[in-house]
């Protein structure tokens, strides 16, 4: 199958989908030859949807998000991403740490163009739009792990893209924080309407977050299941229906893990 990666739209164009992955394969070669991770995927994300990907450890969560932001190519298939590059935001904050807070900012905005003159007040807007305001000058080792996700957060928005993608960015972070920044998350999306596709193996943090969730098979990754989520938003992790809806999910996950391990 031919391989294609589209990165921007026509000017002017009205889109359907803010990423189209079709039928995508992805293959690593290993000491008994090629290992299939990823197993004909397709999978579309809308615009201004949120979605999150889930799996067992290895699945091929993250390989998925990595071809979608192209830093990798897929071995088969086709990735589409009209509206230009996405943002990605990792599971490490990976701030420059001999910057401040808002330089980190400013850096990714001096990368997509932004004159000088502009750069320091749309930084600052983006702090406030975190919930940092007045921490511009602030160093990386000033931060909680909380801030510094956030600072993250404003550089990745700074990068202006109509898709979010993000791969586990809260897991190193306690419940209680957890729990304030998939509030700020979900306050952020529904502001900014950018298109989010979310890796992480947590239920709950997927049906907590969520609009619609994708479960993966264990390797190779499939699109085992989906499953859209009409729980008003705002909710909360202890909610009886994201409890309830978590653990369908959760015996669909162990069905998977089972599967694996019995081939």
């Amino acid at each position: 199958m031919a391989i294609t990666i589209a990165k921007a739209a026509e000017g002017g164009t009205t889109v359907s989908h803010a990423a189209r992955i079709e039928h995508v394969s992805k293959s690593f070669a290993g000491p008994a030859g090629q290992q299939l991770v990823l197993d004909d995927i397709t999978l579309d994300v809308a615009p201004g949807e949120f979605v999150t990907l889930l799996g067992a450890s290895g699945c091929g969560k993250s390989t998925l998000l990595n071809l979608v932001a192209g830093l990798d190519r897929p071995t088969a298939g086709s990735i589409e991403t009209p509206g230009g590059r996405p943002a990605l935001m990792f599971q490490e904050h990976a701030l420059f740490p001999w910057l401040t807070a808002g330089r980190n900012i400013e850096l990714a905005l001096r990368l997509r163009g932004v004159p000088k003159a502009e750069r320091r007040p749309e930084a600052e807007r983006l702090l406030d739009l975190v919930r940092l305001g007045g921490a511009y000058r602030k160093r990386v080792h000033e931060l909680s792990g909380g801030m510094r996700q956030r600072v993250a957060l404003a550089r990745a928005l700074a990068q202006d893209s109509e898709l979010l993608l993000m791969d586990e960015p809260f897991a190193a972070l306690d419940a209680i924080t957890r729990d304030v920044l998939h509030d700020e998350l979900t306050r952020i999306w529904r502001e900014t309407n950018v298109s989010v596709l979310f890796v992480t193996h947590n239920v709950r943090e997927a049906v907590r977050l969520a609009e619609r969730v994708v479960l993966l098979s264990s390797r190779p990754g499939r699109v085992a299941h989906e499953w859209t989520v009409d729980i008003p938003q705002p909710r909360r992790i202890e909610d009886a229906a994201v409890a309830e809806l978590s653990l369908e999910i959760t015996e669909q996950l162990r069905g998977e893990i089972r599967r694996h391990g019995q081939h």
